[in-house]
């Protein structure tokens, strides 16, 4: 105890103040930037704002429909990046829009089914298009947030030359912080998280050579979000 004492009076002297016994409170935050940046917009700002960010800057293709026309708006993209092959989430939720059975039938699209085990990814190393469902975007970032399950497998968004993210409208979030919230009470509400989280802004690119922003390296050339009016 005495050698921590002299220490820490020597710390003390050093800084030119008493040797403080008890911890100070901590001063009161200038701003809250982390959680409140961006929340004061509306669906509609966020929805403006991420659109611009996520195509000026990370080069992703964004087009916004309403939900009758996502079946027809899914396969145009689809004809447009290559067509065929295309793989598909197993997500319900595309089933219910009317996208996977509309792909199956003009894209002879793949599903993606657990059963299948290793099956799913060769398919998808060999598709053209990936279709995948997006739980969130992020306003901030232009980012999208997938949720990895055994129907959802990551490899769809991954593997294929092109990826088409289906995202409503009302789940873009202003940041990570406000995704943070969703997690932390899926979790107090004791639900099952999901075994893998991405958050994916655009096409894969690298600006590691002077800085110099080169898109397609490693993973899909080409993002496409489909964004969903919903409200």
């Amino acid at each position: 105890m005495d050698n921590r004492t002299a220490f820490l009076n020597t710390v003390a002297q050093a800084l030119d103040r008493p040797l403080r016994r008890e911890p100070q409170a901590e001063a009161a935050l200038v701003n809250n930037y982390a959680n409140e940046r961006l929340t004061e917009l509306s669906p509609q700002q966020r929805c403006d704002a991420f659109v611009q960010f996520a195509s000026e800057v990370m080069l992703a293709q964004c087009e916004l429909t309403h939900e009758a026309q996502a079946p027809e708006a899914a396969l145009r993209l689809c004809q447009q990046l290559g067509q065929q092959p295309v793989v598909v989430s197993g997500d319900s939720r595309l089933a219910e829009m009317g996208i996977t059975e509309r792909l199956q039938r003009e894209c002879n699209a793949v599903v993606w089914d657990p059963v299948r085990g290793a099956e799913n990814i060769v398919q998808a190393e060999q598709a053209k298009v990936g279709v995948v469902y997006a739980e969130y975007g992020l306003t901030e970032s232009g980012g999208v947030v997938l949720f990895s399950a055994p129907e959802r497998g990551r490899s769809i968004s991954l593997l294929p030359e092109s990826s088409i993210f289906v995202l409503r409208k009302s789940s873009i979030l202003p940041r990570v912080a406000q995704l943070a919230q969703v997690l932390h009470q899926k979790a107090q509400a004791g639900e099952r998280m999901p075994s893998c989280i991405n958050i994916i802004s655009g096409p894969s690119s690298t600006a590691d050579i002077e800085l110099i922003k080169v898109v397609g390296v490693h993973g899909p050339v080409k993002a496409v979000y489909l964004i969903i009016e919903d409200c």
